[in-house]
């Protein structure tokens, strides 16, 4: 593969801008398509989930409405068998029944012939010497119990549900039933509750009955009709609750949610077309995929304004040249493949550098002075360091120690147990950082740590990490040893390398202040 790429005669710029295209285009063309995928999976998954929590709301909402208003029938069917042959009693009870809660459209008291001796309201004019043999009332008489209709036509012409209570005297005989009836195709509190227009991105919701008629709709004119070709109503009917993909009797996919009202038998249903929240994903999916390819545009610009100094191994170089006091780094830079002329010069030039940075290291190792207590650098020691990292240009934080409350030690256990302490403190600090850091003693109990990072947080664990192995250590006293951190760095924290250790002495200062036995940076 090398040597086509010698034989093309291919410099860094093109080899990169082709790199560059080819990568752009195939990562912008499998996103687009996962993104499609995601968003729209996504949008299905919680469609179906809103429609099935809604629909099981209302579902649970209705279920203890019909549950009320059986209540309010039982109660009045109580108090009328009392005294059933009281027509006042009897026309007062249907008036309240129609008025106290306004819950029934119309309300009915009906004997066991099936003549309607009470009605309300009065509008409904009917006559106490027919028998109304509709439906609702037939099958109330004959259950003689409580009864909830299927949807039926009455006399008036209303699609109505009948909700009915039987009457039964002091002495258990049955004498009729008290019936309230809700008027499918009118105003009433249950259509109120159940139906709605269409709400957010055409959604919408309606009621079918046990004989898959639909009740309630937002398109009122689909009331009463019976629903035929829909592949999700099977299912619905079998399950009872939960959601599905389905297409409806006029041929739309939707995604519906749905839950079942046990007093009634009815199954709300609340769906929302596939089609429309399809459009929704595009949208965002247009959005989205403008947004990245704005994006690749701009990245291949400045590829394109950089391709000059940008490969993979001038990249692998750069890295090395922050790491050149590593002890196999030569070997490393001597692995990379030089195969173009900007590579082989960059080797050559790091190679020579990494040489000139170990003998100068090597140099500063031998000659600068130690502390001959702790074996540590001293001040001269840490200023030829520091002189030759700044040469360098690398980056590095000063990490500021002072051990707490040391005056108390030589005071209490004297010179001999404070310099042992030092010792200690010494070799603690040493197998605590890496080779490469440098630990000074530059004066009584003060200590200097300078790391070759300007990770804030690679400083701050070395750090923890020392303070609690000094905490947790034994150094022959009753009371514990411990010390205070302050760190800054050059040139994060200031180009001024002098600023820079004042700015760790505050920081110190920051520490003994806060309770000392900690660090701030």
């Amino acid at each position: 593969m090398k040597q086509i790429l010698l034989a093309l005669k291919l410099n860094l710029r093109k080899l990169i801008l082709i790199s560059t295209i080819l990568s752009v285009s195939c990562l912008f063309i499998v996103s687009v398509f996962i993104l499609n995928y995601v968003i729209k999976d996504q949008l299905i998954q919680n469609s179906l989930l809103v429609n099935v929590k809604y629909a099981s709301k209302v579902a649970n909402s209705a279920d203890q409405h019909f549950d009320d208003m059986l209540k309010e029938l039982k109660y009045s069917a109580e108090l009328l068998g009392q005294d059933f042959s009281n027509p006042q009693l009897i026309q007062e009870e249907a008036k309240r029944l129609k008025h106290q809660s306004n819950k029934f459209n119309s309300v009915l008291v009906v004997d066991k012939q099936s003549r309607v001796i009470s009605f309300a309201p009065q509008s409904l004019n009917l006559s106490p010497h027919i028998l109304y043999k509709t439906v609702g009332i037939t099958e109330s008489l004959k259950h003689k119990s409580t009864y909830i209709s299927p949807p039926y036509w009455s006399v008036k012409h209303n699609l109505i549900v009948l909700l009915s209570q039987p009457i039964y005297d002091r002495n258990k005989k049955y004498q009729g039933m008290v019936g309230g009836t809700i008027y499918l195709q009118k105003n009433n509190l249950i259509q109120k509750m159940l139906s709605t227009e269409y709400d957010f991105k055409k959604s919408y919701m309606y009621v079918i009955d046990k004989d898959d008629r639909i009740i309630f709709h937002p398109d009122p004119s689909r009331i009463g009709e019976k629903i035929i070709n829909n592949t999700g109503l099977d299912y619905m009917i079998r399950t009872r609750m939960g959601s599905v993909r389905l297409i409806n009797s006029r041929g739309i996919e939707n995604l519906a949610g749905f839950a079942y009202i046990p007093s009634v038998n009815w199954i709300v249903v609340s769906q929302q077309p596939t089609e429309e929240l399809f459009r929704q994903a595009n949208v965002i999916l247009l959005k989205v995929s403008v947004g990245i390819l704005i994006f690749y545009i701009f990245i291949f610009i400045i590829v394109w304004r950089m391709s000059r100094f940008i490969s993979s191994p001038l990249n692998s170089l750069a890295k090395m040249a922050s790491m050149l006091n590593q002890p196999d780094i030569q070997e490393n830079i001597k692995q990379v493949d030089p195969w173009y002329f900007e590579v082989l010069k960059f080797r050559t030039s790091l190679l020579l550098s990494s040489q000139t940075f170990s003998e100068k290291i090597a140099e500063l190792r031998q000659h600068v002075n130690t502390d001959p207590l702790t074996g540590l650098y001293n001040r001269r020691g840490m200023q030829i360091f520091l002189k030759e990292v700044m040469n360098l240009g690398r980056d590095f934080a000063v990490l500021a120690i002072d051990i707490d409350y040391f005056k108390q030690v030589n005071d209490r256990y004297g010179h001999g147990q404070g310099d042992a302490v030092l010792k200690t403190l010494a070799s603690l600090m040493k197998n605590n950082f890496r080779d490469e850091d440098i630990c000074c003693r530059i004066g009584g109990e003060e200590f200097i740590v300078l790391m070759t990072t300007s990770d804030a947080k690679v400083a701050y664990n070395a750090a923890e990490r020392l303070r609690k192995t000094i905490e947790s250590s034994n150094f022959n006293f009753i009371e514990p040893i411990t010390i205070s951190v302050g760190i800054a760095f050059w040139p994060k924290s200031s180009d001024d390398v002098t600023e820079v250790f004042k700015m760790a002495d505050n920081k110190l200062y920051q520490a003994k202040n806060n309770g000392r036995n900690c660090i701030c940076y």
